[in-house]
């Protein structure tokens, strides 16, 4: 997961001018257990224990944000629209970023069944801040209308939208821990066209992460340019 820092910095012109970044960790090696957070878990708060349950039933069945492409093989140029979401803003390091996305997706997840707001989206990530060590993000469940008056939900869960406008979506098939490769066709791709990209990216989780050596993942990479 450093290499992906790494891709990152290099998606938003930022990359660190260190002599000695971190280097990846060995091929096949599956995400490390121990969370690194901004602040000491709580109830509710991701980043320690077992990873929470994968929904079942109508939740795997939730739209994109964008309709999916005959040909995933083939970078889209999409209009991402503006939807509305409950967000969990969080930090993680590199090597627990899996783990602590899941659990910060699924504590959205739990929050919304508590306060009766249905998810009506594939959850997604926005990585709004990153070093090579650490990054911030903002995780987000689409739902059909942001909740009027004060909802109840925990107060580390707020509602606003989804990035809208251009983007170009890559899409991840395979295992997340091979991740990393899909960033490197990123880079390349923006670097063929001269394209200078935002510095937030999002990934779209198109089915569960459960597993991170699961060959069938599938994730919508959305990079939007400045």
């Amino acid at each position: 997961m450093r290499l992906k820092f790494r891709v990152i910095a290099a998606l938003s012109g930022a990359l660190l001018c260190s002599p000695a970044l971190p280097q990846p960790a060995p091929s096949g090696s599956a995400t490390p257990p121990g969370a690194t957070l901004s602040q000491p878990p709580g109830p509710g708060t991701p980043g320690q224990g077992a990873p929470a349950p994968a929904p079942q039933g109508a939740a795997a069945n939730l739209p994109t944000l964008v309709p999916e492409s005959s040909d995933s093989s083939n970078v889209d140029e999409v209009m991402l629209p503006t939807k509305p979401v409950a967000i969990m803003s969080g930090q993680s390091n590199w090597e627990d970023a899996l783990k602590n996305l899941r659990a910060a997706i699924q504590h959205v997840r739990d929050e919304l069944g508590k306060a009766g707001i249905a998810a009506a989206g594939r959850p997604l990530t926005v990585f709004v801040e990153t070093s090579d060590e650490n990054f911030k993000f903002d995780a987000m469940v689409p739902i059909d209308k942001a909740p009027e008056g004060t909802p109840a939900t925990a107060a580390d869960i707020r509602f606003g939208a989804t990035p809208a406008g251009k983007a170009y979506r890559f899409v991840h098939k395979g295992p997340y821990d091979e991740i990393d490769s899909t960033y490197e066709t990123i880079t390349a791709y923006l670097d063929a066209k001269d394209i200078v990209a935002k510095d937030a990216f999002i990934e779209e989780y198109v089915n569960e992460i459960v597993d991170p050596t699961d060959p069938n993942l599938e994730i919508n990479i959305f990079v939007q340019p400045k």
